[in-house]
């Protein structure tokens, strides 16, 4: 989904926005790279996706409708565990990182879908709400998970789809990765991380509609894909689709601001 005028910043966001333009702001933040996971399931002639709202407590997109995601451990770089799928030096040439890098993104990706919702990629067999409790915690890494379980990560299940980076004015600046993958037959996504306070599963083209409607409060990387995932017709489409697409390439939206103040960010 695209936008020519640009896509509308949340009242919250319009006011640095302005200071930045104007010079203020203070220094630019770093970005954090982090990795995100749209889970897809089957519906009737079609699939859903994943949504969950972010509580207002959280400091990053509060009340934004949004995916499982979250910033990579630079521990998981160089973690010892079994891998199934495509190599770390795959994911490197696909995801523009060291192999190093690239494993810790495909790592977190695994990590942040299982903590956030209870969704395992990883197998065979799985791992108890304890196990999910301990990571979140950081009692337990994922690696030591996967070893404690007999478990191998399930990098197959996953297709990288998108890179976004924060704009400069955000005082919390994330350098996304966008996968998406396919909720295994038996599993089942829950609200269990206490960062989300409603989740529900909705069709691609209704959440488009919905946001057009000012129903739904979102970021922009979240309504371009759900608008180029609701050219897809089945999940499988949307995996193989998934092979052929540029995540390495970053997406790097700036803040215009029009003489009357009005705020919107553009490609």
């Amino acid at each position: 989904m695209t936008d020519e005028d640009g896509w509308r910043l949340p009242d919250a966001l319009v006011a640095r926005a302005r200071e930045y333009a104007a010079g203020g702001g203070g220094p630019v933040p770093v970005p954090r790279v982090a990795a995100t996971v749209v889970l897809l399931r089957p519906a009737d002639s079609g699939f859903e996706v994943y949504l969950l709202r972010r509580a207002a407590s959280m400091a990053f997109a509060s009340g934004m409708y949004a995916f499982p995601g979250g910033s990579v451990d630079p521990a998981d770089a160089t973690a010892d565990l079994a891998w199934s799928g495509p190599a770390p030096d795959e994911w490197a040439r696909r995801l523009g990182r060291s192999r190093e890098e690239a494993q810790a993104v495909v790592c977190a990706a695994v990590r942040e879908v299982f903590e956030e919702t209870g969704v395992l990629l990883a197998g065979p067999g799985g791992a108890s709400d304890d196990d999910r409790r301990a990571l979140v915690g950081r009692e337990l890494g994922l690696a030591e998970l996967l070893s404690r379980r007999g478990l191998v990560l399930r990098s197959d299940l996953l297709g990288a789809w998108a890179r976004w980076v924060t704009p400069e004015f955000e005082a919390r600046r994330f350098d996304t990765y966008f996968f998406v993958a396919a909720l295994p037959d038996d599993q089942r996504a829950q609200d269990v991380s206490g960062e989300a306070d409603y989740t529900t599963w909705m069709r691609p083209a209704e959440a488009v509609a919905r946001y057009e409607a000012g129903e739904l409060a979102m970021l922009p990387p979240t309504i371009v894909m759900l608008g180029q995932l609701s050219a897809y017709r089945m999940v499988a489409d949307v995996l193989r689709a998934a092979a052929d697409r540029d995540a390495a390439a970053a997406v790097k939206p700036r803040a215009e601001v029009a003489p009357d103040g009005t705020v919107r960010l553009k490609v």
